[in-house]
């Protein structure tokens, strides 16, 4: 099992920035190989943003590539997304994911491989973006 706790969630203006982070526990430190973050806005699909591997390699989705950054501290087992040009659209609550899976199968974006489903999942922190 792991245990994903997610924190740094809050509002901000548009155009403004904002770090969240999600750390991971688990007896198993190969079970969360892959993380990843995702979002959601009630009555839409839960949509993936952003993953990175045990080694660093990242995948991003269309929607946040060029603004979001995604980077992990692996002696914290803590991963980060920082949030650049934070527009409206991007407010929704979002949820840290693990899963054993290593690069490519580590991957937020539909290719040969299909997309990741994640096996384990935090509770999430609402980032609001509004004037």
């Amino acid at each position: 099992q792991v245990q994903l706790v997610e924190s740094g969630g809050g509002s901000v203006q548009p155009g403004g920035s904002l770090t969240i982070s999600c750390a991971a526990s688990s007896e198993r430190s190969y079970l969360h190989a892959c993380m990843g973050w995702h979002r959601q806005v009630p009555g839409k699909e839960r949509e993936g943003i952003a993953s990175i591997d045990i080694d660093g390699q990242t995948t991003y989705a269309d929607s946040v590539k060029g603004r979001f950054t995604i980077s992990r501290d692996t002696a914290k087992n803590t991963i980060y997304l920082q949030m650049n040009g934070l527009k409206d659209e991007d407010t929704a609550m979002y949820y840290c994911a693990a899963d054993p899976a290593r690069a490519p199968l580590c991957t937020v974006v539909r290719g040969r491989f299909g997309v990741l489903s994640f096996s384990y999942w935090g509770q999430g922190t609402q980032v609001t973006v509004s004037s």
